[in-house]
């Protein structure tokens, strides 16, 4: 079984838009970042994602403005290739192929034709070593380029992107480790700098990052202890100064000169913009309480726009340092997913746990944050070591009204504090208010929760290690002031056993609760149906078949089974020796996902559970264990007719790495829809080749062309002299315009020497008839600019016989 390579895994939504630093237009009216394997545009006053500029095949390392062109910008990948972008437009202009995976790209004004990308030292993304090399773009009227012309600058430099070009990009300058390198252009020649490690007194002197003034010879240098250091004079290598800045207390995570080099911008874990004046370095200015830790800083051309990108998946545009005007959000991961991934009914949208002690819901289809709901409702305090509630558990019922949370608390020597929260939502205010809360609803750790599908009544089920499951149901007070509340309606063990997961049918008639080897069934009344066992091991996963495979209940253990139960016969149906870290039913199919650990990455098999073979699988997803994941139902439902990419087309398989990226897959169908639907200036071949054609389209083959190469070709008319006067020449010289349109009416007229061969009758008149051997075709064309109307009559034929030929005319007088 091999993966089929019509589908890919892709970063889709929800990427990471604090990856590498954003760019700023010159009219500071856009935002460019790189998210995934693609480039977004967003606009610095709505905070709207204005284009999504797509055509990588990997991850999105760098962006950089064209500094020829200011409506353009390069984008480099680890897909080896480098592309220009118009940013306005969201179209792509030109592919250069590299050959090597890209991991930075730097460009001068100063360095014409050629862009500074890191590359490995060795063709290979797993190699450790990297350079600076220079590519010479070549120039050519083809849409996708080979360029091979490449020439080191530096070597063994960080592939995070810690380099900066100094003043008229004479020289650049890149950190890594104790190391600062300065390569001079002119003398093609470089000069090293060390510091020491550390001293008695505990500094870290490790390099972070680099910033270069545009105006003079300084570099800056920001360091792991918090300093920032001005080197001077290092074009002589022995004689070189530096002096010291020292604000943050943490590591210094990115510099920034603003364009004129009269202040620079630094950031770090504080999540405070300080701003050091460059004249008086005893002075500077503050803007705090950023949110996360400043990741990277961006200027804008003319100075007037700033942004911050932030350890929370955050970018922030600020007004000269004074005042936040706009907030990007993305998907905040942290460092874990406590929460599973659930859908929201109403929404569809993805929740987790984001920010501390609040859900964040994720609209996928759009890739934009849509709000956060504040769950523990306390004042979170940023300090390592403080024990405070953390959002651990969150359920969705099938209609999207009510949700249950449980938050937890762990403080040394004292008991695990926990609460059971229910949420319904309000129409009025478009979000959910809290309902009921339930102190200390179990006496040990939450494990699973999950509410009935059972449209005649709202049932929460929750599990716990303290060997209990309890039923929740929803009591409704109409007739009172009290409304709608929750109690507990049953309470049920199994031989003192802990349960670890549990699951309800697709018709809410049976409960499954996974007593450690031991699966139990469960009816509404809470009468015990039957118990199922499975080889040793105890229970990791529960999921019920769906539709068609209802009568199957499969289950994965800690002994590497995964077993399948028909609840018809209550006996095994089948089982198989593999080790699935994570099992997910998609809602609205047979389809179901096992992610299985193998040698160090996981393996993805979509199967259904009445069927021996699978539909789809994938060898060496990603490394490391997926945790989580979730089917998220489409928008518009794909018409893929492969066989193997057909589970995709209801839902969309979302999941989490062990690097908390969120990736997903995308099917040949889904891009090509993707593909057609972006703006692309194509003109079809049958257009005359004209001053218009040439400056808007690009040849596109015909299909007819493809299945029949020896068919004729239509000759093309040549261009107009009209239009080519009316292009090439200089407004300030040109004509009246009535005379021009005139000139333009003849232009469009076809000689009686011509219409006589294609059996054209001309009337010279406001009517152009075309006339063939069966019928008469009366054409329309409507308000063409200043023109006179000319009025053409479509899908509009008059029959006529051979022996009517004659009183052509007539029959044309007497009809209009």
């Amino acid at each position: 079984m091999v993966a089929h390579a019509e589908i890919r895994v892709v970063h889709l939504s929800g990427s990471k838009i604090n990856f590498r630093e954003p760019v700023i237009t010159n009219d500071s009216r856009f935002l460019l970042c790189a998210s995934g394997e693609s480039v977004k545009v967003y606009s610095s006053s709505s905070e709207e994602c204005v284009h999504d500029l797509q055509g990588h095949t990997d991850l999105v390392s760098g962006i950089v403005r064209n500094p020829s062109n200011h409506l353009q910008v390069y984008s480099c990948s680890a897909d080896g290739t480098v592309r220009l972008w118009d940013f306005t437009d969201g179209i792509l202009i030109k592919t250069f192929i590299i050959g090597y995976p890209i991991y930075s790209i730097y460009v001068s004004e100063n360095h014409g034709g050629v862009v500074f990308v890191v590359v490995p030292m060795a063709n290979d993304k797993s190699s450790e070593l990297f350079q600076l090399v220079a590519v010479h773009l070549p120039l050519s009227g083809d849409q996708e380029v080979e360029a091979r012309e490449l020439s080191a600058v530096l070597c063994d430099v960080s592939p995070s992107g810690a380099a900066s070009f100094g003043r008229k990009g004479e020289y650049i300058a890149a950190v890594k480790g104790l190391q600062l390198e300065v390569f001079f252009f002119k003398k093609q020649k470089s000069h090293r700098f060390f510091l020491k490690s550390g001293n008695k007194k505990g500094a870290k002197n490790a390099f972070t990052c680099v910033s270069c003034h545009p105006k003079e010879d300084c570099i800056a240098t920001g360091h792991e202890d918090g300093k920032i250091r001005l080197w001077r004079n290092f074009n002589q290598k022995k004689e070189y100064t530096y002096s010291t800045l020292h604000w943050h207390h943490g590591a210094v995570n990115t510099l920034q000169f603003t364009p004129e080099g009269t202040n620079l911008l630094s950031g770090g874990i504080e999540s405070v913009l300080v701003q050091w004046h460059y004249t008086q370095e005893n002075q500077k200015d503050f803007l705090p309480r950023l949110g996360g830790a400043i990741t990277h800083i961006a200027v804008s051309p003319d100075g007037s726009l700033f942004c911050t990108s932030h350890s929370d998946n955050k970018i922030t545009i600020i007004q000269s340092c004074v005042k936040v005007s706009a907030i990007i959000q993305g998907l905040v991961k942290g460092e874990g997913v406590r929460t599973d991934l659930t859908i929201d009914p109403r929404s569809k949208a993805l929740v987790l746990n984001g920010k501390p002690g609040h859900l964040q819901f994720y609209s996928l289809h759009r890739d934009k944050l849509l709000y956060n709901l504040d769950i523990v409702q306390q004042e979170y305090i940023h300090e390592e070591g403080l024990d405070q509630f953390e959002v651990v558990k969150a359920a969705f019922d099938t209609r999207g009204d009510w949700l249950a949370t449980v938050e937890e608390r762990t403080q040394k020597g004292s008991e695990l504090e926990i609460n059971l929260k229910l949420w319904v939502y309000d129409e009025q205010t478009q979000s959910f208010m809290l309902n009921t809360t339930v102190i200390a609803p179990h006496e040990d750790q939450i494990t699973a929760m999950c509410f009935s599908p059972s449209p005649e009544t709202t049932m929460l089920v929750t599990i716990s290690f303290d060997g209990h499951f309890k039923a929740w149901l929803l009591a409704d007070h109409s007739d009172t002031k009290e409304g709608a509340s929750w109690s507990c309606d049953f309470v049920g063990g199994y031989h003192h056993l802990k349960p670890g997961c549990c699951c309800f049918s697709a018709d809410g008639s049976l409960l499954a609760v996974g007593f450690q080897e031991v699966v139990t069934v469960w009816s509404p009344s809470w009468e015990l149906l039957t118990t199922l066992s499975q080889p040793p091991g105890a229970i990791r996963d529960l999921c019920f078949g769906r539709l068609s495979c209802s009568k199957y209940l499969l289950g994965t253990s800690t002994k590497n089974q995964l077993c399948c139960w028909n609840l018809l016969t209550c006996s095994l149906e089948w089982s198989t020796p593999v080790d699935v870290s994570l099992l997910q039913a998609d809602p609205l199919s047979e389809n179901m996902a096992a992610f299985c650990s193998q040698s160090g990455c996981s393996d993805l098999f979509v199967f259904k559970p009445g069927e021996p073979r699978p539909l789809y699988s994938q060898k060496a997803l990603c490394t490391g264990k997926v945790q989580r994941a979730v089917f998220a139902p489409r928008d518009q439902m794909l018409e893929s007719c492969e066989e193997h990419a057909q589970w995709l087309n209801r839902s969309q398989l979302y999941f989490f790495t062990q690097h908390m990226d969120l990736m997903t897959f995308s099917t040949k169908t889904e891009e090509d829809r993707l593909l057609a639907s972006s703006k692309r200036l194509m003109v079809d071949d049958s257009v005359a080749v004209t001053p218009f054609y040439l400056l808007l389209g690009k040849h596109r083959q015909h299909q007819e062309a493809l299945t029949n190469p020896m068919a004729e070709r239509i000759q093309l008319p040549q261009g107009s002299i009209a239009i080519k006067e009316l292009l090439y020449t200089p407004a300030h010289v040109l004509p009246s315009a009535s005379f021009l349109c005139s000139m333009f009416v003849r232009s469009l007229l076809i000689s009686s020497s011509s219409a006589r061969q294609k059996n054209i009758i001309l009337i010279p008149f406001q009517h152009i008839y075309w006339r063939n051997q069966s019928a008469v075709t009366y054409t329309t064309v409507q308000n063409l600019g200043s023109l006179r109307n000319v009025l053409v009559f479509h899908e509009i034929s008059c029959k006529m016989s051979r022996k009517y030929s004659q009183d052509f005319d007539k029959v044309i007088n007497n009809d209009f």
